[in-house]
């Protein structure tokens, strides 16, 4: 199995940004989690971040590449019809994903336009939630 983890806009600042919300290990430190997480159950990942839409709707190159993606769109999430698309476009599940709790938090967050393209959403539970769409995947794709 092999899934793409794709992190959008301003991920690259976890550790930086609002740590008491998004905590303060860095984007480092959460790909050497998801890298960890899924060579324990044998499956290959490969982690990819970017503060531009249109690049993480190269979503549309993963189809047939990858059996999965676990997706952070960061705020594209809340407004992003483009990324939605690119994701309803494709044959392979998705799971979209939150280290915060959007929908404890400001309204604007609460909706999430890509969310209902997806398998699944988790949200709030930190790193975590990236471990938890893989597991998903994972048990999906048995």
């Amino acid at each position: 199995m092999k899934i793409l983890v794709i992190n959008g806009a301003n991920m690259n600042l976890l550790g930086k940004r609002e740590p008491d919300i998004y905590g303060r290990e860095d984007y480092a430190a959460l790909c050497a989690c998801i890298y960890a997480h899924a060579q324990s159950r044998g499956i290959a990942v490969e982690c990819f971040q970017s503060n531009h839409e249109g690049a993480i709707i190269a979503i549309q190159e993963a189809d047939g590449m990858f059996d999965g993606i676990v997706i952070n769109p960061g705020a594209y999430a809340h407004y992003s019809y483009a990324i939605r698309d690119a994701i309803k476009a494709i044959t392979i599940p998705v799971v979209e994903v939150h280290i915060s709790d959007i929908e404890k938090r400001e309204e604007f967050r609460h909706l999430s336009v890509t969310a209902p393209v997806c398998i699944a959403q988790i949200r709030g539970h930190g790193f975590e939630s990236y471990t938890m769409g893989i597991d998903l995947l994972a048990g999906a794709k048995q």
